[in-house]
């Protein structure tokens, strides 16, 4: 298993995780923001009035309304994006992470609004009445590449369970285990039970639910942000300057934080911010297609608000949360991962300026240092070989301690080129001390840091538990009209029961390779889904401009 993931990674690395797909994904939305002319800020004003239902109509074919598309759109983006990829954003990048999630966000809104108008305006009715679209029918009827059609239904089948199903329910059950003692396979049922429930009744049962739980959990989860910036006030100043003053400077070195470049602060910062609010991927469009009106260009619009509300606001939220709180420069107890841990050959004091120096350039790949290989003596817990330094989390370890099971371990670990060879020892071997921490835990320490104190670290918990069953939801809909398109309605029905099934399931094994081969899935989509798109953009321009002369005529 170990080896086809180290495969699937290989692979991944030149798709997804390559910088010419990340140039690619905002190279399209600077092209449409200055081909249209910056439709993000001129349109703003008209797609909120979209949205409250202005323009809605009974007489318009579609099963969802204006809301209720842009709801379970939202609910398959606000996901662990939003609080576990953030905090990742800033524990590799710095503080100006934040600032190119946010760029990523002002240009991807022209991107969704592109991609929906195209998806919406090509949609069809299903064998079964209900309204199905999504990039693969424009790719069809108007670029008249099936084949490629094809590819993005199937790459939207494997990122429903890669993307949306298997790891959203293993962050849940592991969030829910870790805070209420809670097993992983109850929680795995009961929303699996849950899960059926909704998507059984198709897209407008699960409408009904976005847009009711969509709307709750984020005004729970920004009240909680508001708790920690009202108790950090004094350190919301400084966290804007530094969020755009070490723009083209870097983040210099502080607190147990080793600093990042202007380059590392790009990469992530793009990234995450690509990655939680999917413009260009071609899912939203999915749901979108849905919404009752015979102007395509008008869903576009209330798209366009989608990466405003999911990064713009929620995941910047959530930046000046883990700034102002100062958590991310502090080292927490927690339980090492042996991904995040590397062992090097050599003494090096974190107090001291020269070493501190030396392992920063290292962290930051601007060096090399010697790693160690051989074998680390371990006495009742403690490390006693000398000569060496362990780093975990991109941060100095401090109090380490080996542990067999619940008893202090005594032996030796093997080391080979810096990393520990857990997988020739037993499998309750596990290492802990303090360093940074990243993703949901740090996140989770964050929130403790406000009004509600300890309580804050149930925040936390219950936004991964919202966020991420909902995009289990609104990912089962995204699946569900892939294999409509490609194999016709009456399958739809195995397709949900597989999807409840493995959901189930990941509640308690590892998803590891999921993720990896998500993230193949994700770029398969986005690929035929960006250069279609690039393909129609005189079409575009010409439906958006026809649009604007029936608003001023006042014909919609």
């Amino acid at each position: 298993m170990q080896k086809l993931n180290d495969i699937l990674t290989l692979v991944d690395s030149y798709f997804g995780g390559s910088q010419w797909f990340v140039f690619l994904l905002l190279g399209t939305g600077i092209f449409y923001t200055i081909y249209l002319k910056l439709p993000q800020v001129r349109f703003f004003r008209h797609a909120v009035r979209v949205l409250s239902g202005k323009y809605d109509s009974d007489k318009h074919v579609g099963d969802t309304s204006h809301f209720q598309a842009l709801s379970t759109a939202l609910s398959g983006t606000i996901g662990t994006g939003n609080i576990a990829g953030v905090a990742l954003a800033i524990h590799l990048g710095g503080p100006s992470a934040v600032f190119w999630m946010l760029v990523t966000a002002f240009v991807g809104m022209t991107t969704k609004m592109v991609e929906v108008t195209l998806s919406h305006k090509y949609r069809e009715k299903a064998q079964d009445g209900s309204i199905s679209g999504g990039p693969m029918y424009y790719m069809k009827n108007r670029l008249r590449m099936r084949w490629l059609a094809a590819l993005f239904a199937v790459a939207t089948i494997f990122s429903s369970f890669g993307t949306g199903s298997l790891p959203q329910i293993n962050s849940i059950s592991n969030a829910i285990f870790s805070s209420f003692g809670i097993q992983h396979y109850i929680t795995g049922i009961v929303l699996a039970v849950l899960l059926a429930l909704i998507i059984i009744g198709g897209i407008k049962r699960i409408a009904k639910v976005s847009e009711k739980l969509v709307p709750f959990m984020s005004v729970v989860y920004v009240l909680g942000a508001f708790s920690v910036l009202i108790y950090n006030y004094q350190n919301i100043w400084p966290s804007l300057v530094s969020i755009f003053g070490d723009v083209f400077s870097g983040t210099a070195a502080t607190g147990g934080f080793l600093g990042a470049t202007i380059a590392f602060a790009f990469n992530r910062g793009v990234n995450r911010g690509l990655f939680s609010n999917e413009a260009g991927q071609g899912s939203a469009p999915i749901a979108h297609a849905a919404a009752r009106t015979e102007e395509p260009v008008s869903e576009g619009m209330v798209a366009l608000l989608e990466p405003f509300i999911d990064t713009i606001v929620i995941c910047f939220f959530t930046g000046l949360t883990l700034l102002s709180s100062g958590a991310w420069l502090e080292k927490y107890n927690n339980q090492f991962q042996q991904t995040d841990l590397m062992v090097l050959d050599g003494t090096y004091n974190e107090k001291n300026p020269e070493d501190n120096a030396k392992v920063s350039d290292y962290i930051l790949k601007k060096s090399t240092l010697p790693l160690f290989t051989g074998r680390i003596t371990i006495r009742e817990g403690q490390p006693v070989t000398g000569n060496i330094t362990i780093l975990h989390a991109r941060s100095f370890a401090e109090e380490v301690v080996v542990k067999d099971g619940n008893k202090l371990f005594d032996g030796e670990l093997p080391v080979v080129n810096g990393r520990i060879a857990f997988a020739s020892m037993s499998e309750k071997i596990a290492v802990s001390g303090k360093s940074l921490l990243h993703s949901a835990p740090l996140s989770t320490e964050a929130f403790k840091k406000g009004l509600l104190g300890d309580w804050g670290k149930y925040v936390i918990p219950l936004a991964l538990l919202l966020f991420a069953f909902t995009t289990s939801v609104a990912w089962s809909y995204y699946g569900d009209r892939a294999v409509t398109y490609l194999w016709g309605s009456k399958y739809v029905r195995y397709y949900h029961i597989i999807y409840v099934v493995a959901f189930f399931l990941a509640s308690f094994t590892d998803t590891t390779i999921i993720w990896t081969l998500s993230g193949i899935a994700i770029a398969l989509m986005a690929l035929p889904n960006l250069v279609g798109i690039l393909l129609l953009h005189k079409e575009v321009k010409s439906s958006v401009s026809d649009y604007w002369k029936k608003v001023k005529q006042k014909m919609l």
